[in-house]
């Protein structure tokens, strides 16, 4: 019995291309005139000294506000999965979405369960890379309009990488739900893997571009999900 849904985004309810053809070259593209004009701005500073510290742990390199962002653009290109970068490009997107230069992608499939789920009673969450104030631009900027109503709570790297078992396990103290009665949604292996081991329900979506895996229930889209509701008989 299901009382609550964790969905990934990239490869789950949005395409892999709009984040890395849309969003990743608009971060790299404004990253250092934003840093250099809020340079005062207390979030901006943390950002910057967050990286600096990476950067000295794993590499014993003293770094300036320059390098750091050189840092940053450089883990754009790799994808690297930092909490700071993440931040920092939530900062940067906002200006986009809100300035209509794009709207996040939603595969057409998904509000339409949403809403069914929500009927069911069913409560829904975001678990992503990608800063949580990345998520709700998002779905409050998409091309199905404002979709934040649907969900209730969300969760990044603040809680954990997504491939840690204890991640899950956080999410779940978090949400106050039983393991057992939460659905996690992911294109990803190794994801999925984790929130199995903490005791998660799996669905892995297997959109084009996917390789399907064989340890977890597969679907194309959000319309082939039979999910039941715990208070369903």
């Amino acid at each position: 019995m299901i009382q609550f849904i964790l969905m990934d985004i990239e490869g789950t309810t949005t395409s892999i291309s709009f984040v890395h053809e849309v969003l990743f070259p608009y971060a790299s593209a404004h990253m250092e005139s934003f840093v250099r004009s809020n340079m005062n701005d207390s979030k901006i500073q943390q950002a910057l000294e967050d990286v600096k510290k990476t950067v000295q742990e794993e590499d014993q390199k003293a770094l300036s506000d320059q390098e750091a962002v050189e840092q940053l653009l450089q883990w754009i290109k790799e994808d690297r999965k930092h909490t700071a970068l993440k931040a920092l490009q939530g900062y940067l997107w906002k200006n986009g979405y809100e300035k209509g230069e794009y709207k996040g992608h939603i595969y057409d499939d998904v509000v339409p369960v949403l809403e069914k789920w929500k009927e069911a009673g069913i409560k829904m969450g975001i678990y992503s890379s990608g800063s949580v104030e990345a998520q709700k631009l998002l779905f409050g900027f998409s091309e199905k309009g404002d979709l934040t109503p649907y969900l209730s709570a969300y969760f990044d790297t603040r809680v954990g990488h997504k491939r840690e078992v204890d991640s899950y396990r956080n999410i779940e103290q978090k949400l106050d739900v039983p393991a057992e009665n939460i659905l996690f949604l992911s294109d990803v292996k190794e994801e999925l893997d984790a929130a199995k081991a903490a005791g998660f329900q799996t669905v892995q979506l297997v959109r084009p571009g996917t390789e399907a895996c064989s340890e977890h229930q597969t679907v194309s889209d959000f319309s082939q999900l039979e999910i039941k509701a715990a208070d369903e008989r």
